[in-house]
Parts: C-alpha cells; structure tokens; sequence
C-alpha cells in the first residue's frame, strides 16, 4: 500500500507519517492542495488522507480533482472540530470516510485495516495468520515482492509481532539487500526479545556484511 497525506500543518503530516511507517506503509506527503495534484498521479496511491481545510485549493477542489483522475483510490478526509458536514459532503464526492482531529493512532489503524478489506478480494488472506501463511507460499514461489506486501498487511494487523520483520528481513537478504535485511531483523528482536531465528538471521547478515567491505 501506498499512501498520500495531505495536509499543510506539519503535525499532523508527522503524526500520520510516523505511525504509517511502523505498519511498513509506504508514505508520501503533500504541503497543501496544489502540491497533492503535482504528485496524484492515476494508480500511484492506494490511499490518500486529505484535510480539508487548506490555504489556495481546498480539500474538497483536491477531492475533484483526484477522483477525476482515479476513480478507484480511496480519500479519507481530515477534519477538524466543526467541519464535519463539509467532511459529509466530501463522502458524497467520493471520499470513503474522515478522520476528526484529534485523531488516535488506533483509529488510523482501524481505517488502514478497513481499506485493505475493501480493495482485497473476497478470496484474499484477511487474518494476520493467512497473510503469514500465505507470504511464505509465495516465497516458495520466488514471489518476492509479493509476498513483502502480505507481510506487511500483516504488520498491519499486529505491528507489535516480530515474525512478517524476520521473514521480511530473509527476502531482503536473499535479494541482496543486506542493509534493509539487517534493520528488519533488529526491529523483529525489539519486538520479540527472545526471538533466536531473527538473532541468528541477525548475526549472519551482519558477518555478511563485514566481509563484504572487507573484500
């Protein structure tokens, strides 16, 4: 999943960066309402969350504005206290729902997770387990970047366990990617301090790594 903000108060842009980034959700952010139709571009984003109340074009010309070029994204609509029938009016242009400032990270969440439902098929994993399970199929499969996009539906659903880390740290390693591997593998210990797969992943690719600078 990828992810707009939109937003020209800067809190609150780094509030929702931050905790989208700890589901491993791929962010970008736009200062105000010309910035976001620069960067919308048709299949770019999965998702947008867009304030409505902004200096130039306001949230709702944004709204047109995107939804003239992908129909199929989904909009949720950043409100504050005594805007919510504006944020009403935007669901009647196409936004799918709002976030009222302030807003708790479990809300976020409870969007984020409704979302993915509704843009997966009926026939798609939707248990945390089912994303493990079928992250390590595709993996079987040689499906890399697949299988790194149920890991991280699954760090969605449970962003406190350290296992869609570890395996997600694995494909990095087998790509290559000793770095990204490495910083996965230290969150799944941060996680799940006693977690001994990830510290002997961590070990191996930490000596990989050595002596690769050292050839």
């Amino acid at each position: 999943m990828k992810v707009l903000i939109v937003d020209d108060e800067k809190n609150i842009r780094f509030i929702l960066n931050k905790f989208l980034h700890t589901m491993q959700i791929e962010v970008e952010e736009a200062i105000n309402g010309e910035d976001a139709l620069e960067k919308f571009t048709p299949g770019k984003y999965n998702l947008v969350f867009l304030d409505l109340r902004m200096p130039g074009i306001d949230g709702l010309e944004v709204l047109k504005g995107i939804k003239e070029q992908d129909h199929d994204v989904a909009v949720i609509i950043i409100t504050a206290h005594g805007t919510v029938d504006n944020a009403v009016e935007a669901m009647k242009l196409g936004a799918v729902d709002f976030l009222q400032k302030p807003f708790t990270p479990k809300e976020i969440k409870e969007i984020i997770e409704k979302i993915g439902k509704e843009q997966s098929p009926e026939t798609e994993p939707e248990s945390y387990d089912d994303f493990i399970t079928h992250s390590k199929q595709l993996i079987s499969q040689q499906k890399y970047d697949e299988a790194m996009e149920y890991l991280k539906k699954a760090v969605g659903l449970e962003p406190s366990e350290g296992e869609p880390h570890n395996i997600m740290g694995a494909i990095l390693e087998i790509k290559g990617e000793l770095e990204d591997a490495q910083k996965h593998y230290r969150v799944a210990i941060t996680l799940n301090p006693g977690y001994t797969q990830a510290q002997r992943n961590l070990s191996r690719v930490i000596k990989k790594i050595k002596d690769k600078k050292g050839e």
